[in-house]
């Protein structure tokens, strides 16, 4: 049909779309957005031949605005029941950001029998984003505790300010802004729930994915921007490549976190040449 829902086992919606034919690709959004962030992809990959699946994370965009489940081990198993529901196998799984986590925590609890050939992590929030004691590289607390009080005072501001500011690396020298990527990340962020995201926080800086990419037996390519002001890429892509059994790391000198919109052309041919690979 193009798009539809599909009921997890708590009965939220989840929102998905699904276009084209052949060998699925499964985009997985970061937080706070929803699947429209994959616009740029999903386009490029069906005029290829594929078949593109992207969903809302539940208490995102157009899925059940959740009080509850919002963790990465329900992330994941509403990912397992959309794949069930549309029959995936041999797919490809591209999370960007906190989706990266999702992927990681899907394919390592989901991922066997020949549901998943591949993955990708762009921007992701693996291993840890957390500073611990095992972790010391990482973001402390006070970092993610501001996230929340500034969601939680004026969560419209601070949509308005991520994606002006660090997010597409539009608080950079030179930098060329557009008006239309920052209106449409506040756009899908407030589209979700204020409940599902708030706690969504905790699951993208809290949760260690160290033992999920351990687990992954399948080829994954890491991406990631080492201008990347959201993730920075010393504490997650250059520890996660070295869990992975068959991973491969590709660093873009100056590229943001949101590369994925500000530079689509070069993240679709790379992620192209990966998937044909």
């Amino acid at each position: 049909m193009g798009s539809g829902t599909v009921t997890a086992k708590d009965g939220t919606q989840i929102f998905y779309k699904d276009w084209g034919s052949g060998q699925p690709i499964v985009f997985h959004h970061g937080w706070p957005l929803s699947s429209d962030d994959w616009d740029a992809q999903m386009l490029y990959f069906v005029s290829q031949g594929f078949r593109v699946i992207a969903h809302d994370r539940r208490g995102h965009g157009r899925s059940t605005q959740t009080a509850t489940g919002n963790d990465m081990d329900t992330y994941a198993d509403d990912v397992a029941t959309l794949a069930a529901h549309l029959g995936l196998k041999n797919a490809i799984h591209i999370g960007h950001s906190t989706g990266g986590g999702e992927v990681a925590r899907y394919v390592a609890r989901h991922g066997g029998n020949g549901r998943v050939a591949k993955a990708v992590l762009i921007g992701a929030v693996t291993p840890i984003m957390l500073k611990t004691a095992a972790n010391p590289g990482g973001l402390p607390l006070e970092v993610f505790d501001g996230f929340r009080a500034a969601l939680a005072a004026n969560r419209a501001q601070f949509f308005r300010d991520i994606p002006s500011g660090p997010f597409y690396g539009f608080n950079r020298d030179g930098a060329k802004v557009s008006q239309g990527l920052i209106d449409n990340w506040w756009r899908q962020g407030m589209m979700g729930g204020a409940k599902a995201h708030y706690d969504c926080i905790k699951a993208f800086s809290e949760t260690d994915f160290t033992e999920d990419l351990k687990k992954i037996d399948i080829p994954v390519l890491v991406m990631h921007g080492d201008d990347d002001q959201i993730v920075p890429v010393a504490d997650s892509a250059l520890l996660a490549v070295k869990l992975l059994r068959k991973g491969t790391l590709k660093v873009y000198p100056g590229l943001p976190h949101g590369m994925a919109s500000t530079h689509a052309d070069i993240i679709n041919r790379d992620l192209l040449a990966f998937i044909k690979g």
